[in-house]
């Protein structure tokens, strides 16, 4: 293992080690599992129609959830930052599209290969349980805005939800996720600086 694979694996644990406790025997079967990977901006971590084999957990960068809506508009559902853990263990195809709106670092491991840590790890549920559950909380007050609400509104509350997101990803993104065009979100820009 490189040095900064290793210096990754720590992240990973220490985020972990948050939720439950491991020992030096679980932290290395655990390390022994997981591989890093990286994705290009826009390029797909998980695709509508598609079954996700692999557990992701961002290390850097971040994703957008999306789907298309029945007149084929590009709709982003919510983003997610660092810290993150993106699965679907149900083996169903997935409904949207998991999509990176940066370029980003990922560990993952294979669906097999978290069975299996969950089979060795007694408290290993228990751990993910915890942190999808703070995933959870964060995904509700994060889930894009109701369309009732006037644009500005929106986008006030955009920037309140994420501080740190508006100069990392494009802005058709985030127009998208507020459900208005571009150069509304240009103009709403202007008006508040």
């Amino acid at each position: 293992m490189t040095m900064t694979n290793f210096v990754i694996m720590k992240e990973f644990i220490e985020y972990i080690l948050q939720f439950g406790h491991l020992n030096q025997q679980q932290t290395d079967l655990i390390m022994s599992k997981a591989k890093e990977i990286e994705l290009s901006k826009d390029e797909y971590f998980a695709e509508a129609g598609k079954v996700l084999r692999q557990v992701g957990f961002i290390l850097d960068g971040i994703m957008r959830i999306c789907y298309y809506n029945n007149k084929g508009e590009e709709i982003t559902k919510i983003f997610i930052e660092e810290k993150h853990l993106l699965f679907n263990l149900k083996n169903v195809p997935s409904t949207e599209y998991i999509q990176a709106a940066t370029d980003c670092k990922l560990l993952v491991f294979s669906n097999q290969d978290w069975k299996e840590i969950s089979d060795t790890i007694i408290d290993w549920e228990n751990i993910i349980q915890k942190v999808t559950n703070k995933a959870l909380a964060q995904k509700l007050e994060r889930v894009s805005p109701l369309v009732s609400q006037d644009a500005t509104t929106r986008y006030l509350e955009f920037m309140e939800k994420y501080p740190t997101l508006v100069n990392r990803i494009p802005l058709s993104y985030i127009a998208s996720y507020l459900g208005i065009t571009q150069q509304s979100l240009s103009r709403i820009r202007k008006n508040i600086r």
